[in-house]
């Protein structure tokens, strides 16, 4: 699969940060180019109530698929084989978290705040999490709280007002 995964040492650092903020019971997280699932899963079994995973790849969603079967997690995970921009044009839905990892060659990263926090898809005190090649700078963003880096991945933290 075209994937480049979130390294575990970052991803122990995101969720330790994000554990300090947020109750995790009830969730509702949106997971963007989701790739393997791993963001998503770590969501799950962290009690989440909600978790939907996105991402145009058939072979990633197929395997993000299987596993919610074979973890029995279908119960509050659903995975959504879309394009991404396309899928945040016609979400109508709201969530506590929104997770974007998407490939460091897209050439729309640096809309991805933007996009997102103007689409109302993320709930007041809600947060938006970008994954981002460290190239990116989004310090001119007055919606920016918090900015993470740990080796060669970056966080950009995001709040809904």
């Amino acid at each position: 699969m075209p994937v480049r995964p979130t390294t575990d040492i970052a991803k122990e650092a995101l969720f330790n940060i994000l554990n300090n903020h947020f109750d995790f019971d009830g969730l509702r997280v949106l997971d963007l180019f989701a790739g393997t699932g791993s963001i998503s899963y770590e969501f799950a079994s962290r009690g989440a109530g909600r978790v939907v995973a996105v991402d145009s790849n058939p072979r990633c969603t197929a395997f993000i698929g299987s596993t919610i079967q074979s973890l029995e997690l279908s119960q509050n995970m659903m995975v959504v084989r879309a394009d991404v921009f396309k899928f945040l044009a016609t979400c109508r839905s709201e969530f506590d978290i929104v997770f974007a990892d998407p490939p460091f060659d897209l050439s729309d990263i640096e809309t991805l705040p933007n996009l997102v926090l103007e689409r109302n898809i993320l709930v007041s005190g809600g947060w938006l999490v970008l994954e981002h090649p460290s190239r990116l700078h989004f310090d001119s963003n007055t919606r920016l709280i918090d900015k993470r880096n740990y080796g060669k991945v970056n966080f950009s933290i995001f709040e809904q007002p």
